[in-house]
């Protein structure tokens, strides 16, 4: 096997509040983060999971077009561990204000 087509190792992750899940795989040079997203599989366990749609990051670093590539860009890395974000419940702000009206 050429390196030009060799398999990468990598990792997609997601979790909830009461679950996570890591799916350890291979892809072949020239996968994009979306693209592994989608071969994972792992919307099947986790139904509110669009994988054309989701928002992406590698390694705590959102993939979102401008300071880094969009996830459908993004060729992955070997090793990389593709992270699918769920959006926030709360605000930063909105927390502070709730944790300061507690007392």
């Amino acid at each position: 096997m050429s390196i030009a087509t060799a398999d990468l190792e990598i990792e997609v992750a997601y979790g909830t509040p009461t679950a996570q899940r890591i799916v350890a795989m291979k892809v072949t040079r020239g996968t994009t983060a979306r693209e592994a997203v989608t071969q994972s599989g792992i919307a099947a366990g986790f139904p509110e999971i669009d994988p054309e749609n989701a928002v992406l990051g590698i390694f705590s670093r959102k993939l979102d077009g401008k300071r880094t590539p969009a996830p459908e860009d993004y060729e992955l890395k070997p090793r990389d561990r593709i992270e699918i974000y769920r959006p926030l419940r709360i605000t930063a702000m909105e927390a502070r204000k709730l944790r300061a009206n507690r007392g």
